[in-house]
């Protein structure tokens, strides 16, 4: 849902100037998503959004391409730095860590926009990540490859 709901705020802005989170708040719910301010603006952080100046000289919201960048090379380096390794069961992945480093390598595995994670759930030295069903193995492979 989270990753859905990010997903159309992109498309959302991309299409149309949106000037304030009451704007993208009403988009939203004209999408199908029932969100409060709080999610709104937790979600505006997330993915990195901006205000740019518009052609009319209000500001809007937009991606800031810089950034985005910057925080995926950075929580690529953080899980591979922490994660020992990854197995699964069922619909479950889970991800073994360093000591203390599971909150972190959650946060990435967050961060990486797997589709297929429904999501996930960190603990002092590991994360546990519930995928879409059936898609356990791609997911293991994906997180696999970005440990190398």
């Amino acid at each position: 849902m989270k990753n859905d709901r990010q997903k159309a705020i992109l498309d959302i802005i991309a299409a149309q100037n949106i000037e304030t989170q009451e704007e993208l708040g009403a988009q939203l719910q004209q999408h199908g998503f029932r969100v409060t301010q709080a999610t709104i603006s937790r979600d505006i952080k997330e993915l990195h959004l901006i205000k740019v100046q518009a052609e009319r000289g209000v500001y809007k919201y937009a991606v800031n391409e810089a950034s985005a960048v910057l925080n995926t090379e950075r929580m690529v380096r953080i899980f591979r730095e922490v994660a020992v390794s990854v197995q699964g069961s069922g619909n479950i992945v889970v991800i073994n860590t360093l000591s203390g480093s599971g909150p972190a390598a959650g946060e990435a595995i967050d961060n990486f926009g797997i589709e297929e994670i429904i999501g996930s759930l960190a603990g002092d030295n590991t994360v546990f990540v519930v995928t879409e069903e059936h898609m356990r193995d791609t997911v293991i492979e994906k997180l696999r490859a970005i440990m190398r």
